[in-house]
């Protein structure tokens, strides 16, 4: 089968979806991915790309197709508009040209936000009468309006309505969550929605590279590690820590870099919070061993009901490490640890409870903690296992393809 992966990120930028085509590769598809020039999440082009024209390269055994855009570069919401509505267009227009004479027989769209780049493979499949399939990370125009970066009701209702077209021109919807199918399949119609999760890393757990980031193993160490950005509720992180202070022997250890770096470095020597520390960015490669040093990893997200329906890729990585992990959340992604017995859950947003169950697992015995990573394990490979969910992805891929050929011998 022939597939054509549209994305605006890909490697060498780090995203799930590296993993996902190298697996439908590994599973016999022929994949060819449609993406932009790296620039996440330093907003900068990697070094050896160009700004314009179409660029091309092979890795992991497919083909790399890259259409311009403009990079997000340091910040600011006219940036990062510019960037998102640059890969659509080019992506719709300059697409086509670059895979001209190609056959496809499913397109599979990697639906992170903004969705408006589906639009881009409706022209393709229009182009190339390919089945299209979506598979929806994250809920439009819920997630604009929680993260505040759209507040017009006027606005909003007109996104909607271009989710609506987008979900309705598709032949599959894939999501990530149980709990995104009410509402995607509300906007959907007609059009098909399965539940298909995310996988975890491809890498064997315990393995990796090894990194310079050392932990104090005097102190109980509770790893967040991913994107700091506004949905992650670090304000009530900082609160939880300040709470507890530094005479609990607790080091609260953030990884990663994103939209609130600046100011939670700001927060951090304002209030003197010496038991937390800003670690920055590191490979991907090292975090299996920054995750063996912890005692618990942490994940986090602000309330809400769209933000109640996801499950942070993240909890895959966690469950994968075998770690204790403390979620401050609500939902699904609470659901998911309290059901592998993989940790202690608190309800988001609120620092007494996260300091509470932070104090309640550095009190519980080492076996016990040791136990529930085992239990992650478990669950992980039950649910998470990345060649089992390679195989599933396969078949909504071939059922897509079937119903639309149905479909089109219906018409004829």
């Amino acid at each position: 089968m022939k597939v054509l992966l549209l994305s605006q990120h890909f490697w060498p930028e780090s995203f799930r979806i590296n993993e996902v085509a190298q697996s439908l590769s590994e599973q016999g598809c022929e994949v060819t991915v449609l993406t932009g020039k790296p620039n996440y999440p330093d907003g900068n082009l990697f070094p050896g790309y160009r700004l314009g024209g179409v660029q091309r390269e092979r890795h992991a055994g497919f083909e790399i197709v890259r259409v311009p855009l403009l990079p997000r570069g340091e910040g600011g919401a006219r940036k990062l508009v510019l960037n998102y509505l640059s890969f659509l267009l080019c992506a719709s227009l300059q697409g086509p040209w670059a895979l001209r004479g190609r056959r496809f027989d499913a397109i599979f769209v990697y639906g992170t936000s903004p969705i408006l780049q589906a639009i881009a493979a409706i022209v393709l499949k229009w182009v190339k009468g390919a089945a299209l399939v979506v598979w929806v990370q994250d809920l439009w125009p819920d997630s604009l309006e929680i993260t505040g970066f759209v507040k017009s009701r006027r606005l909003l209702a007109t996104v909607a309505a271009v989710v609506r077209w987008i979900y309705r021109r598709s032949d599959l919807l894939l999501v990530q969550s149980p709990a995104f199918v009410a509402p995607v399949q509300a906007m959907a119609g007609h059009t098909p929605v399965r539940v298909h999760e995310n996988p975890g890393d491809r890498a064997r757990p315990g393995t990796g590279e090894p990194t310079a980031l050392r932990l104090d193993p005097a102190r109980f160490n509770i790893v967040f590690a991913g994107n700091l950005g506004t949905v992650q509720s670090l304000d009530c992180v900082l609160d939880a820590a300040e709470r507890l202070g530094p005479q609990s022997g607790m080091q609260w250890v953030l990884v990663g870099s994103g939209a609130r770096y600046a100011w939670l470095a700001e927060q951090v020597a304002r209030r003197g919070l010496t038991q937390v520390t800003l670690a920055g960015r590191l490979p991907p490669q090292q975090m299996p061993a920054v995750f063996a040093q912890a005692d618990a990893l942490l994940v986090s997200l602000t309330g809400g009901p769209a933000l109640s329906r996801t499950v942070p890729s993240k909890i895959q990585a966690y469950l994968a490490a075998g770690r204790p992990i403390l979620a401050s959340m609500d939902g699904e992604g609470a659901r998911v640890v309290q059901a592998a017995g993989a940790g202690l859950a608190c309800a988001a947003e609120d620092a007494q409870a996260l300091a509470a169950a932070a104090r309640a697992l550095q009190a519980m015995p080492a076996a016990q903690r040791q136990r529930m990573g085992e239990a992650g394990l478990n669950f992980y490979a039950e649910h998470y296992e990345p060649d089992r969910l390679a195989q599933v992805l396969v078949e909504h891929l071939k059922g897509a393809v079937a119903a639309r050929n149905r479909q089109e011998e219906k018409v004829q």
